[in-house]
């Protein structure tokens, strides 16, 4: 009996496929759901299953371009197992054998419950995820609870952690986006743990062929040895290099998106031709010297959706600037004069931040309007200070929010501060460190901005940007006089904040600064 394989529905919007490699050859005897090839859309890569066991024909060759549903291949249900096609099946291990032996050998064994683990809730306001990464092969075996993958949404990166112990099945790949509830792998669930090398893919403790046992060693290759996942293919395609140059350290030797990022190219040496055609070719005109050569990565959805928001922001609000200046020498004097008696006694460097949170905080109390925002027709205003602060993570700007910024002291505030920056660097923000605000301070003075139009927060109505320290000269009491100056930028939404109030909120912020007594007798 011959069974159809047809070109699998792998996305709303993708109608159609390009075979890029066959892992199986014409002819070769393939197990029930071992992968037989890998296939290209326009957004990611997916890798085809076996539906039974049998002898693969092709019905379509490697770069062949594919509508959904088209047939791609046939198996041959009736071939026995081996090269040749003519011994008889009872020579290939019976599932019911592979799993007695695994069991006598203390390895996991499967109890035959399928577990379908879905895409969890993450936020409130959060609807889809995009697989960032897969920390486990397809087949590979999970204990309970172990992080299988990393899923990223607009706000943060999340661990996806098996919910039953057994092997994996993947049914989403890298760079896949999904909805909140869409099915992401299955799991075949099983009874011990696994011993040696057992925890390797499922379908490699099987043997494929009659005169072989099933091992799970990895010495033994595979058609995954030498062959990269999909997320390595691709990383290794942007960088020109082939797959078989690297030894892979994945199951059964597959080269891992780890191998594939660690891989460097080889720099090849100039051949004795080049070197003589350059020297007869002098009359050409010169061309650009040095690699030319171009790099293109796709949006991470947080990207996107940064971008998104930002452009938004721009065409949805009345956004002014208002600017001044700040005289720093005060704050410094203070912070070189304790900032060795803080840090002794707290535990935590006593920085500009502190003062800036407790300035805003101040200010935000008298104008209040600062420190509100637009819902619909209605004005909502905050008799608390949730500080948004803007933090370069490795993923993109992110805005962890100190909560009741009010109530804090300055050591309370720099704790907060190097918490929340650690871990945006470190991609572990929650969805609760992220929520809310009502204002928002960056600072681009750390990465050497002299002046900026920060852009709002939304759907804060207010932001303060920060910049960089520079001794300028000024005039003082008739002198002039050189001291270390900021300047101040204060973005506000003008539909909600008028003009003297966004004036009169930095002047406020300035004159705290400046003579730092008044922060400690709040006047």
């Amino acid at each position: 009996m011959s069974l159809e394989i047809k070109v699998p529905n792998v996305g709303e919007s993708i109608s159609e496929v390009t075979i890029a490699t066959w892992l199986k050859a014409e002819g070769e005897y393939v197990e029930m759901d071992e992968v037989i090839c890998e296939l290209e859309s326009d957004k990611a890569t997916f890798e085809l299953t076996a539906e039974a066991a049998g002898k693969l024909h092709h019905k379509a060759e490697e770069g062949d371009t594919l509508a959904i549903g088209d047939i791609i291949c046939e198996i041959d249900t009736e071939a026995s197992g081996g090269g040749s096609g003519t011994e008889k099946k009872e020579s290939k291990p019976s599932s019911s054998t592979s799993d007695s032996s695994s069991k006598s050998s203390g390895g996991p064994s499967k109890t035959g419950e399928v577990l379908e683990m879905k895409v969890p809730e993450v936020g409130e306001s959060i609807t889809e995820v995009t697989i960032a990464s897969w920390l486990k092969s397809d087949g590979d075996y999970a204990a309970l609870d172990e992080i299988i993958a990393e899923i990223e949404s607009d706000k943060a990166t999340f661990e996806l952690a098996a919910e039953k112990a057994g092997f994996i099945q993947i049914i989403a790949q890298e760079g896949e986006t999904l909805e909140i509830g869409a099915p992401i792998c299955k799991i075949e669930v099983t009874e011990g743990e696994p011993s040696g090398d057992g925890g390797g893919s499922g379908s490699n403790s099987e043997s494929g062929s009659g005169g072989e046992t099933a091992s799970g060693s990895s010495d033994s290759e595979t058609y995954a040895t030498g062959h990269a996942s999909p997320a390595a293919a691709k990383i290794l395609k942007e960088k020109g290099i082939d797959p078989k140059d690297i030894k892979g350290t994945g199951v059964d030797g597959r080269v891992t998106k780890a191998d594939a990022e660690a891989a460097e190219k080889k720099a090849s040496a100039p051949s004795p031709s080049k070197a003589s055609t350059a020297s007869s070719s002098q009359a050409e005109p010169p061309k650009a010297s040095g690699e030319r050569g171009q790099k293109r990565e796709k949006m991470t959805n947080l990207r996107k959706t940064i971008s998104r928001r930002l452009v938004s922001v721009k065409n949805e609000t009345a956004m002014l600037t208002t600017f001044n200046e700040v005289d720093m020498k005060p704050i410094m004097d203070l912070r070189s004069k304790y900032k060795d008696m803080f840090k002794e006694k707290h535990e935590v460097g006593l920085g500009f931040m502190s003062f800036f949170t407790k300035a805003v905080c101040v200010a935000l109390k008298e104008f209040p309007a600062i420190n509100a925002m637009i819902d619909g027709e209605e004005i909502v205003y905050h008799d608390y200070c949730d500080i948004s602060i803007a933090v370069s993570s490795p993923r993109g700007l992110v805005v962890p929010v100190i909560r009741n910024a009010e109530d804090l002291s300055f050591k309370g505030v720099e704790s907060e501060v190097v918490r929340l920056a650690k871990k945006a660097r470190d991609n572990k923000l929650s969805m609760d460190e992220m929520q809310g605000g009502t204002f928002t301070i960056t600072n681009g003075g750390i990465f050497g901005s002299m002046l900026s139009t920060p852009i709002i927060n939304a759907p804060q109505s207010a932001i303060l940007g920060m910049h960089n320290i520079v001794e300028r000269p000024i005039a003082l009491n008739g002198e002039v006089v050189i001291r270390p100056i900021m300047y101040l930028a204060l973005s506000y939404d003008h539909r909600i904040v008028d003009g003297k109030e966004s004036v009169s909120f930095l002047v406020r912020v300035k004159q705290l600064l400046e003579d730092p007594a008044r922060l400690l007798l709040e006047v």
